[in-house]
This record gives structure tokens, C-alpha cells and sequence, in this order.
């Protein structure tokens, strides 16, 4: 008899453990390690799906027997190994990551295939995003299974209506009841699930490579050649041609019969990125984000099963596309927080995709203008490959940059957004019929509203945070949870008239530039714009090639893109994060502030102007230089001071849970429980609150260790939070956090 040690898919973390399962004889032929299995389990009458991540011959604990099979969605032993790595290294659930690993749509019951269907129902949301959290919020909307299709159309907006029903796990009765109620509507349309059906792109030719670019390809090249691992970092100032020698390298795994991995790290750089590539390679490439529909991830997750897509480029995500015979890994722009997931699994793309290069002998290449500290100190201590191009491939110069002190303006009286040099600097542009992008990494028009006579700010009633007003709708919103309500006229507290709205934002920020440059063109790039499918691809195409004056974006504009006719680029301030209780927060805004002035002069001479108020940071002072080296030999010698990365790993250990004082008394006896079993392996600071305390309603806690992560400290840390009785706390671990808010 054969037995088989089966996950339950779950993220109860009490079933992240094997159960032993009687394999049927008719079975025993098609059950393997990675099977979709059906199974009996406890006294529930509906099946459990799991999947099987050993064959053993003998058992002490199998009773039951698999009941089911699915041929269809299985997995390969390489992806149960990775997703148990995965579960011990970012303390989740192996199921958690299986799903990491299954064909968009496929993690309930199993999506149908309507490829040869020409038309059908899909569904939209009728009422605005803003809209519908605010009635989810305020208990307008009660129902648990409305709340579920309404949460799932916000990122999946024009799902074909059978997919939802079988995603989601609910009946055409309610997706009806949610159109009669106005909140939806159903269409009839013509199934195109081809993303790439309505582009037109002419073929390119491979570039010639300068010198830098040449010795760089080279000795990538010599790896995929020889089936070698190695980890590479291409630190290429902006425009360097970093791209192309990607390209390069890629048409040489293609014609070994390999295939490539590409990851950018939002999804506005996508579209541009694939026209690149489908310009060389045709559509023998296929991609995976999130605004794509579900069918359409579902089928370019099928043509890279199948063999059919050599090359896939997309998100963090995917990683774990299914491809075979992996001849390179290209991770662009590697620097970007955007590779870790802020949500479990709790992963960073960039070392499962070292994981991944070493397994299949092949190389992994990195590539910023501004690197990762941390990875530009592996490639000066020789761990890893450093590859420097210090020219831009078309000789163009750096755009100049000037900084403009702030704390002068006001003193002069300008009480502006915009400095007097970058409105000369914009109107210039305008009359010479040159581009401009303006950055600020602020949405909504202002960032909090205050009474004057008391003090009283306005605060989401969810989260304990401020809230910023947005003037489409005359809106107060959290940009935490959702919940919005009307402007504020009289103070709630004391009834006084006195309210100010303080702080700028994207929208604050147009509306300024549409009373000084009344008759310049402008459109905006922020979260607010880009909510709807192929938003993004068409703002930065109607900004390319209308030629209007000015771009006004947040971090969306900041990288990668290339604009040959802007030759201003204006940060309207450029220490927002400076002081953030946040370790990184220096380096983000010496990459930020460097990435956006590359998007300047890339075919033209160039300039930049950065407002700020700090203009002697040493961050502001060295990307007025973009002297790269500069900041890093400065904020390494500060990061060795304090013993933070690269030096140390920062696990941050946080307690969620609407009960603050069952939250306290689990956060110390975690604590207790670390210090009992410390034997000067790390530091741990003692439980507190989180800077933003509570969000959605729920307190928030957590303890800090300062060590090297090592197996170890991995066993340490699940004796310290396992065992522990949950009733309505939840324990999330993570390593080296994009964010300590």
C-alpha cells in the first residue's frame, strides 16, 4: 500500500502540517509529489483540496483514503520544495506559497476553458472604488458574499461573469442582486484575451553595442553559454542602455533553446518594456500583472506551460511563472521596494530568483542606476559581479541640476508650490514645445485638515491616521482602509469655522499648474487615475505622443520610462520621507530623486530643479552631483555605526487584533519567550506600539530583532510565536520590512 503526506490548502495555521493519506490503487499509477488531490478531512462532508508533497510506503496515522485527483493542476516536485523553503524562511503556510505557484484564477475550484467562445457576460463595477468603500465601511453594504465580489472586481474589474462565480465561490443569484442594486453592471462583449491584440509595433533590430556594454554582455553571455550560475549587477547611470544589453542577452539564451525571465517593478513600465521586446522577439513573449483580466493571466500562464512563450516579463509575481529550461533571470531597476511583498507570503523576488538562477545553472542579472545598498556591497566585496556603465548609450550628458531652497521662497513671499526658477524654467519649456514632468509623491489635493481654534485634525475613524482631502467629490479618504466623508466646514469638536487644509498633493499640485500656465496641457499619473485596465499605458502614450506640457505623476513617473522631448523635470519636494522613522528612508530618496532626474534630457540637454528644505542632506547634496559612490560610501559608514543592513537583518515581529489587551499580553509573552532562549545571538527591543497604531480597526503591535538571519534564529523565533493561544490576535513575521510604519 502507498501513502501520501498530503498539505491541506489553508492558511489556518494550525493545518500548516502534513496529513497522511491512503493512496487507492487506481490512483497509485498518477499520484506524484506536487498532485491536486481531493480529501476527506475530520467531519466535514464537503471535500478538502490539498497537495501532495510526498510518497511514503508506510504510515502510522493514515484512515482515510484521497478521494479525488486533478490531472490538470499539479505541480512540480522543484515547486513543493521551493514552497517549503519559502514557508520556513517567511513563517507562512506551505499552502500560502503552493498558491504562489497555480494558474492565475485556479485557487478554488478550477477555471473553465472558453477559448473558442467568441462573445459573453463579464462584469464591472458601475459605482466608483471610492464609493464602494465607503458604503462596505459605513454597513451599507452587510451582505459577507457582496463584500467578497465587490473587494475582488476592485483589482478585477471586466471578469468574465462564469470566472467570478467560480473564484469567488458564489451564485449568479448574487451577482444579479449586485447589479439590480446599482453596484455593478453586466455587459456583453467580444472575448479578446490577447493582450498584445491591439498593438502595432514595428520590428527593431539589435543596437551596437558600445565598449561598456560589450565586455558587460560578454561575460553574461559566457555563463548562459556553459550552463553557469552567477549573480551580475549592472549599476548603468540613467540612459546608460541597460535594456538593450538585456535584449542581447536573452536572443543569446533563445537560441540555446532557453528561456528568460523578466521582472519590472511597476506595472506603468510594463507596457513600454513589451514594446521594446515585442519589437525584437514578436510575440514569442508573454506577460503577467495584475491588471490583467483573469482569463488573460490564465492563458499567458498557459502559453508559458506550453512552451509557446520563450520570454515573460511582469511583476514581482512572476517569479514563479512555470517556464522550463530557464536560461537567464533579469530583475530591472532592482533596487525598487516593490520586489518585497508587503503581504504574506512576505517574500523578496530577488532571492527566490537567486534561488531559482542557481537550480537552473543559469545567470541572474541585476540592473539600476541606483543599486540596492545592499547589493552594491556584495559587488564591491566580490560576492556578486559589478558591471558599470558610466555613459549614456547615445553620448548624451546628465541633464544638469539645481537645488532651490524652500525656506527662501517663502521668505521672498512666493507662497507657491512652485519655485520662481521652475515656473521660468517651465514656461520656457512650454514656448519651446519641450516636456516637462513635475514629481510629487503625494496624492489627493491636501495631506491633512486641522482646526485652527482647538487643534482637532480630521482622523479615520478606522485607522489612526490623518485624513487627506481630495477635491474630486469634496472628499475627506483614508488611504489606509478605504472610508471617506464630506469635507469638513465647522470644526466637530468645537464648532469653529477656522478649518485649514494643510499639505499638498498630486491634485493640489494640477490645480496650480492650471492657474500659472493656464493654457499649457497637463495630465496627472497618481493611484487615482490609474485605477481602470490599461490606464497607465495610455496616460504615458497620450503624454508621448500628443506632446502635452506637463506630467505630473508620483513615484509611477520616477523610472525607467523614456520621453526623448522632456527636457525639465521639477521635484516640487524632495524631503517628504527624509525624516520617516524608516532605515531606508535616505537611500529611497537618493534613488528617487536620481531616477526621476534621469527621465530629463535623455535626447536633449537636460535639467532638473529639486525643491527642498533640507538642501545641505547629504542625500540631496550627492543626487545634485547623481554621484552615486558618493552616497553610498556615506550612508555604509553610517549604516556600520548603527548596525542596520547590510550589517544585520531587521525582523520585525508584528501583533494585529481588534483586543488590545489580549494583544499586549501575547506581544510579551513573545518577548519573554525570545529573551528566555537569547543567548546573545540578537538584540530584541521590548513590545510596542506601531507608529500608525491601528488600521482597519485593528491595534497594532511589535517587537524588533537586530541579527543575521540564520536557521538558527528562524527555529528561535517559531518556538517563540508557536503554541501561543490565538483568539482574535494574528502574528505576521518579516524580514527586513520595506516599511516600519
Amino acid at each position: 500500500m502507498t501513502y501520501a503526506e498530503v498539505i491541506i490548502n489553508s492558511n489556518a495555521r494550525a493545518l500548516n502540517r502534513i496529513f497522511d493519506y491512503i493512496v487507492p490503487l487506481d490512483f497509485e499509477e498518477k499520484i506524484k509529489v506536487g498532485t491536486r488531490v481531493f480529501v476527506p478531512f475530520g467531519n466535514n462532508k464537503k471535500l478538502e483540496d490539498g497537495f501532495v508533497i510526498n510518497i511514503k510506503a508506510t504510515s502510522e496515522f493514515a484512515n482515510k483514503e484521497i478521494a479525488k485527483i486533478s490531472e490538470e493542476q499539479s505541480l512540480t516536485e522543484n515547486n513543493i520544495i521551493l514552497a517549503k523553503l519559502m514557508a520556513r524562511k517567511y513563517f507562512c503556510n506551505i499552502s500560502e506559497c503552493i498558491k504562489l505557484m497555480l494558474p492565475p484564477g485556479t485557487g478554488g475550484k478550477e477555471l473553465e476553458n472558453r477559448a473558442k467562445e467568441k462573445t459573453g457576460s463579464f462584469v464591472f463595477l458601475k459605482e466608483d472604488i471610492e464609493k464602494i468603500d465607503f458604503l462596505i465601511n459605513t454597513g451599507k453594504i452587510k451582505s459577507e458574499k457582496h463584500i467578497r465580489v465587490l473587494n475582488f472586481l476592485k483589482e478585477n474589474d471586466g471578469i468574465y461573469i462564469s470566472d467570478l462565480e467560480c473564484i469567488v465561490e458564489v451564485s449568479k443569484a448574487i451577482i444579479k442582486t449586485l447589479e439590480k442594486n446599482g453596484y455593478i453592471e453586466i455587459l456583453q462583449k467580444q472575448i479578446e484575451r490577447n493582450p498584445f491584440i491591439n498593438k502595432k509595433i514595428e520590428k527593431d533590430k539589435p543596437k551596437v553595442l558600445n565598449e561598456e556594454q560589450k565586455r558587460c554582455f560578454e561575460a553574461i553571455n559566457f555563463c548562459i553559454q556553459n550552463n553557469e550560475y552567477s549573480k551580475n549587477l549592472i549599476y548603468g547611470i540613467t540612459g546608460s542602455g541597460k535594456t538593450e544589453i538585456y535584449l542581447w542577452l536573452i536572443e543569446s539564451a533563445i537560441k540555446e533553446n532557453k528561456t528568460a525571465i523578466v521582472l519590472v517593478p511597476e506595472i506603468s513600465l510594463t507596457p513600454q518594456m513589451v514594446d521594446r521586446f515585442l519589437a525584437r522577439f514578436g510575440e514569442n513573449i508573454a506577460v503577467l500583472h495584475s491588471k490583467l483580466s483573469i482569463g488573460e493571466r490564465y492563458d499567458e500562464w498557459k502559453k508559458i506551460e506550453s512552451g509557446q512563450a520563450k520570454i515573460v516579463i511582469g511583476a514581482r509575481s512572476a517569479i514563479f511563472a512555470p517556464v522550463k529550461n530557464l536560461g537567464i533571470i533579469i530583475i530591472d531597476e532592482e533596487h525598487d521596494m516593490s520586489y518585497k511583498s508587503d503581504m504574506t507570503p512576505r517574500y523578496n523576488a530577488k532571492d527566490l530568483a537567486g534561488y531559482l538562477a542557481k537550480q537552473n545553472n543559469c545567470p541572474l542579472v541585476l540592473g539600476s542606476a541606483t543599486p540596492d545598498i545592499e547589493d552594491y556591497k556584495q559587488a564591491l566585496d566580490r560576492d556578486i559581479s559589478l558591471y558599470k556603465l558610466t555613459k549614456r548609450a547615445n553620448n548624451m550628458k546628465l541633464p544638469e541640476v539645481e537645488i532651490v531652497d524652500l525656506r527662501f521662497e517663502l521668505a521672498n513671499g512666493n507662497k507657491s508650490m512652485l519655485s520662481i526658477k521652475l515656473q521660468k524654467e517651465i514656461q520656457k519649456n512650454i514656448e519651446n514645445g519641450k516636456q516637462t514632468i513635475l514629481f510629487l509623491n503625494r496624492r489627493g489635493y491636501s495631506t491633512f485638515v486641522m482646526c485652527r481654534e482647538c487643534g482637532y485634525v480630521a482622523k479615520c475613524k478606522n485607522c489612526n491616521i490623518s485624513l487627506t482631502y481630495h477635491n474630486t467629490g469634496n472628499k475627506l479618504k483614508c488611504h489606509y482602509c478605504g472610508f471617506e466623508m464630506s469635507s469638513l466646514k465647522t470644526c466637530p469638536e468645537c464648532e469653529s469655522k477656522k478649518i485649514k487644509y494643510f499639505g499638498t498633493g498630486t491634485q493640489k499640485l494640477e490645480d496650480e499648474v492650471t492657474r500659472i500656465f493656464p493654457k499649457a496641457t497637463k495630465i496627472r499619473m497618481d493611484i487615482d487615475t490609474v485605477s481602470k485596465k490599461n490606464s497607465h499605458e495610455e496616460i504615458l502614450k497620450k503624454f508621448k505622443e500628443e506632446n502635452i506640457n506637463i506630467l505630473i505623476g508620483t513615484q509611477m513617473v520616477v523610472k525607467g520610462h523614456h520621453f526623448p522631448n522632456v527636457t525639465l523635470v521639477g521635484v516640487i519636494t524632495a524631503d517628504s520621507n527624509l525624516n520617516s522613522e524608516d532605515y531606508k528612508a535616505v537611500e529611497k530618496t537618493f534613488q528617487t530623486l536620481v531616477q526621476v532626474a534621469g527621465r530629463s534630457g535623455r535626447e536633449e540637454k537636460g535639467k532638473v530643479i529639486i525643491q527642498t528644505y533640507n538642501p545641505d542632506h547629504y542625500a540631496i547634496e550627492y543626487a545634485k552631483k547623481q554621484d552615486y559612490d558618493l552616497f553610498y560610501n556615506a550612508e555604509i559608514d553610517l549604516r556600520k555605526k548603527l548596525n542596520y543592513p547590510p550589517f544585520c537583518d531587521i525582523i520585525l515581529i508584528r501583533f494585529n487584533g481588534e483586543n488590545l489587551s489580549e494583544i499586549k499580553t501575547i506581544a510579551n509573552k513573545v518577548y519573554k519567550k525570545l529573551n528566555d532562549i537569547n543567548n546573545n545571538e540578537f538584540f530584541v527591543y521590548k513590545p510596542v506600539p506601531s507608529p500608525i497604531d491601528r488600521i482597519k480597526n485593528k491595534y497594532r503591535w511589535r517587537i524588533i530583532l537586530k541579527c543575521k538571519l540564520t536557521s538558527n534564529i528562524i527555529n528561535i523565533i517559531q518556538y517563540s510565536i508557536e503554541n501561543i493561544n490565538l483568539k482574535d490576535t494574528s502574528i505576521v513575521v518579516d524580514i527586513n520590512p520595506n516599511n516600519m510604519m
